[in-house]
């Protein structure tokens, strides 16, 4: 899966010279947390609704109403943009994008394709992608277990539970106890916990948990 896949498109893009309280309005009525900043097309920041926030005057300032309107009046969301912008491109898998945002711990990655801005990917496509990588939104038997960390591992497993009559439907490995295990997640159809159990406990390490969603 890659980032044109997944991200947003068309995106909501402000000029630099935005006045601090149209940007808030903005990200309030189209229900968004990111924007791009754009300067004649060319993308020259990004503004995020925590920046928003964290610029506006505290409740406990001591000035008053014309004193804060004056001064929110003079913001602009150049003065409160991110200047260095960490980018994807389309082309990217989701899991680079992924690990880059989790690795700077940001929540978004503009998109580029050379110099133009095309999309937006944010922590929340990344969660809705995990959810269909896990069947979450599928109901079924869901079936955690430790395995070695060897070749045909998860082959047998998978195998067990096709000639038992499962449906895989979601399938996720993780990282396990150690580098000699690995931890996997399968959604299965077509079978009921207690015979799903019977089924793999004698093809895993450990059976960690059975869940029925």
């Amino acid at each position: 899966m890659i980032v044109g896949k997944r991200m947003s498109s068309p995106i909501i893009t402000v000029p630099p010279s935005m006045p601090l309280n149209d940007a808030v309005t903005l990200m309030k009525k189209e229900k968004i947390r990111h924007m791009v900043v754009a300067d004649k097309n060319k993308m020259v920041g990004l503004v995020t609704q925590n920046d928003l926030e964290n610029a506006l005057p505290s409740k406990a300032t001591s000035l008053s109403v014309w004193e804060l309107n004056y001064l929110i009046d003079r913001i602009k969301v150049s003065d409160v943009m991110v200047k260095d912008v960490i980018t994807a491109t389309e082309d990217m898998p989701v899991e680079e994008a992924a690990r880059l945002m989790a690795d700077h711990k940001i929540s978004c990655l503009p998109v580029l394709r050379g110099e133009d801005v095309v999309g937006i990917i944010t922590e929340t496509d990344l969660f809705r992608l995990f959810l269909e990588l896990l069947g979450a939104r599928e109901y079924g038997v869901r079936l955690s277990a430790l395995l070695k960390n060897e070749p045909g591992a998860i082959a047998r497993l998978t195998q067990a539970i096709y000639e038992a009559g499962g449906d895989i439907i979601a399938i996720g490995t993780f990282t396990g106890e150690s580098l000699s295990t690995v931890e996997i997640t399968i959604k299965v159809r077509g079978l009921e916990e207690q015979k799903l159990k019977e089924v793999v406990e004698p093809v895993v390490l450990q059976l960690l948990n059975l869940y029925t969603s």
